[in-house]
C-alpha cells in the first residue's frame, strides 16, 4: 500500500540519514560561526541533499537499465554497503570518520561547509543514494509511489534541516552517551533494513 511504502521509505532513510546522530559533526563544522550563518549553512545543506536524493529517486531507474545492472543484483550490493555502514554505526567508527571529517574542513578553512563535508558525503553519501535508487526499484515504475519516495526525501531533508537548527539543544540533552547510544540503536536498525534488502535481491535472482 502507498502508506506502508511511504512510511517503510521514510524510516529507511531518516535512519541511514541519522540527522541527529549528526548534530555533535554539524556543530564541530560550524564551529566559531554566529547563529545566523550556522542557519544558512544548515538550510543549504539540506536543501543539497534533498535535491542529490531526488535526482537518485528519478534517475536511479534509468541508470541501472543503461548499465545493465538488474535491480536484484543492486538490491544485494546496496543491502552490503548499507550493512558496512551500520556496522561502522554500531562500533563507532562512522562518528569518529565524521569528525575526522569535520576537523579537517574547519582547519583548511572550507568556505562552503554546506556542500562539502555536510550535504556530501554526510548527509547524502553512499548509503543513502544507494537506499534512494533501492526505494524507488521497489516502486516498480509507479508514479504515484514515486511522488511519495520524492516527498519522503524532502521531509527528511527537513528533518535535517530542523535538527541542525537546534542542534545544540539536542546534543546537549542527549549528552555524549545519549548520542553514543542512539547512534548504536539506528546501527542495529539499519543492519536488519540491509539485510533484508539482501534477502530480498537473493530470492529475485533465485526465483528468475
Amino acid at each position: 500500500m502507498p502508506f506502508d511504502y511511504a512510511i517503510s521509505a521514510f524510516l529507511t532513510l531518516f535512519v541511514v540519514v541519522d540527522p541527529i546522530g549528526l548534530t555533535p559533526t554539524f556543530l564541530a563544522v560550524t564551529d566559531g560561526l554566529p547563529r545566523t550563518a550556522r542557519r544558512l549553512v544548515a538550510l543549504r545543506a539540506s536543501i543539497i541533499a534533498g535535491i542529490i536524493l531526488a535526482g537518485s529517486t528519478l534517475i536511479g531507474d534509468w541508470l541501472l537499465e543503461t548499465l545493465q545492472i538488474s535491480l536484484a543484483a543492486f538490491r544485494i550490493a546496496g543491502g552490503l554497503l548499507l550493512f558496512s555502514i551500520a556496522s561502522e554505526m554500531v562500533f563507532g567508527v562512522r562518528i569518529r570518520r565524521e569528525g575526522e571529517a569535520a576537523e579537517q574542513a574547519v582547519e583548511e578553512h572550507v568556505r562552503n561547509v554546506a556542500a562539502f563535508p555536510l550535504a556530501i558525503p554526510l548527509l547524502a553519501g553512499p548509503g543513502a543514494i544507494t537506499a534512494t535508487v533501492l526505494l524507488a526499484g521497489h516502486a516498480h515504475g509507479n508514479w504515484f509511489l514515486i511522488a511519495s519516495l520524492l516527498i519522503v526525501v524532502v521531509l527528511v531533508a527537513a528533518c535535517c534541516a530542523a535538527a541542525f537548527f537546534f542542534a545544540e539543544r539536542i546534543s546537549g540533552l542527549l549528552g555524549m552517551t545519549g548520542n553514543i547510544v542512539l547512534s548504536r540503536l539506528l546501527g542495529v536498525l539499519l543492519a536488519a533494513l540491509a539485510v533484508q534488502y539482501v534477502v530480498d535481491g537473493v530470492r529475485a535472482i533465485l526465483g528468475g
